[in-house]
């Protein structure tokens, strides 16, 4: 073989197994494999995972803080007023070279599979065609699919939906939108009807920001399972933020939740940016705004978390880790017994990459050899010490090995 991996434990509470590799693929799980290899990682003690998966991130506005200013509130608004402000100043170059560094970012800290947002409502259409050129760069060891996201609206901005068919023309993988900033809830509906149209046409995966509101009657999801259903798109259409479900009365969420199921909606919580944007307006109570996850996984609907932004108008803090947010999404949606633990892991490993479509994802023979081994000996221990990626391998390489911090200026990097 190429490598074996000796001992290490693997997220649904297997310990002391053996993985070998070969020709880039798993081809053997076993307590101890009777083989030699090229190499060979003791993970002795160690948990040795799937790559993390962030199923909704804006690629395009990322590691922009401070440019042209901070957003001094911290708030929604301000940051969106902020995006407007230096969308006219962007150029390719600039959007490629920040998204390429956040790409190495994430590829040290074992997040390799990224569905980036990208905003088409400039009609020029720089930061698609920006990150297309990332998408080639990036391929030898990151997974980037990205969303055509009309962030202005569909209806609102005139060349909405000229310019999202435009960036789906050019290889946008996935159609996206934003009913709830339409400018009527009805323009909202009649979005969400739209894209669903344009993606059943094209045979394509839909994600919505949808609802990411406090108000209570935002309840575009409820269209939105309801169009999948009738376009024929179960399984292939997401709802991310779903912030307004945090308000909603429970009767109708008891209505809501078997909706989504039988669409097979999928679900997108960013808990860092939830819970920093939404309840502005209160007093106290305050409302945190993250969308009912325990309920949704009870449900049977798939949720995936987040990492959303990452130092940019609307977030200043974030370093591409999936564990801070599976961290923050325990926490906020009091996911502390041990069942729901290992659903927040899932909600960055199995649930997105089964969101984003990926049928050779996990640790099984006959899948690509992409791993990650932390320095701690579960989940639980994962998540709560934010533990250190070791090794990280795309396809049975060694993508980078470390042992110190993220932010190390002499953690290697194989390019």
């Amino acid at each position: 073989m190429d490598l074996i991996i000796r001992q290490g434990n693997l997220p649904d509470g297997r310990c002391g197994l053996d993985i070998g590799v070969l020709e880039g693929r798993i081809v053997a799980i076993a307590p101890h494999i009777e083989a030699t290899a090229t190499r060979e990682i003791d993970a002795t003690g160690r948990l040795v995972s799937p790559p993390f998966v962030d199923a909704h991130f804006h690629l395009d506005s990322a590691l922009t803080y401070g440019q042209p200013r901070v957003n001094e509130s911290g708030i929604l608004l301000e940051g969106i007023a902020l995006w407007a402000e230096l969308k006219p100043t962007l150029t390719q170059d600039a959007i490629i070279e920040r998204a390429l560094r956040y790409c190495r970012l994430a590829a040290r800290q074992g997040l390799l599979a990224i569905r980036s947002h990208v905003d088409t409502s400039d009609d020029r259409l720089l930061g698609v065609e920006a990150l297309i050129e990332v998408r080639r760069k990036v391929a030898p060891f990151i997974d980037l699919q990205l969303v055509a996201f009309p962030q202005d609206g569909l209806y609102r901005n005139p060349a909405g939906e000229q310019n999202l068919l435009r960036a789906l023309d050019l290889g946008v993988d996935v159609v996206g939108g934003i009913p709830h900033f339409e400018r009527t809830m009805a323009e909202g509906a009649r979005s969400v009807t739209r894209l669903l149209e344009i993606a059943a046409e094209r045979g394509l995966r839909v994600d919505l920001h949808c609802d990411e509101t406090d108000d209570p009657m935002s309840r575009h999801v409820e269209t939105l399972a309801a169009e999948t259903i009738r376009f024929g798109l179960q399984g292939r259409v997401a709802g991310s933020h779903l912030t307004s479900m945090h308000s909603m009365d429970n009767y109708y969420v008891s209505k809501l939740l078997p909706l989504m199921a039988e669409a097979r909606l999928a679900a997108i919580a960013n808990p860092l940016i939830n819970i920093t944007l939404q309840g502005r307006h209160d007093t106290y109570p305050k409302r945190r705004g993250m969308t009912r996850v325990p309920e949704l996984l009870a449900a049977g609907v798939d949720v995936a978390f987040g990492q959303d932004c990452v130092l940019d108008p609307w977030y200043s803090f974030g370093n591409a880790d999936m564990l801070d947010v599976a961290h923050m999404g325990i926490h906020v949606g009091q996911m502390t017994s041990q069942a729901a633990i290992r659903q927040a892991y899932a909600s960055i490993t199995e649930a997105p990459a089964r969101i984003l479509g990926h049928r050779d994802y996990g640790i099984q023979a006959g899948n690509p050899a992409n791993l990650i081994i932390l320095d701690a000996p579960d989940v639980f221990h994962a998540i709560r010490l934010r533990a250190p990626r070791l090794q990280v391998l795309r396809r049975g390489q060694i993508l980078c090995e470390q042992v110190a911090t993220p932010d190390d200026p002499d953690l290697a990097f194989a390019s």
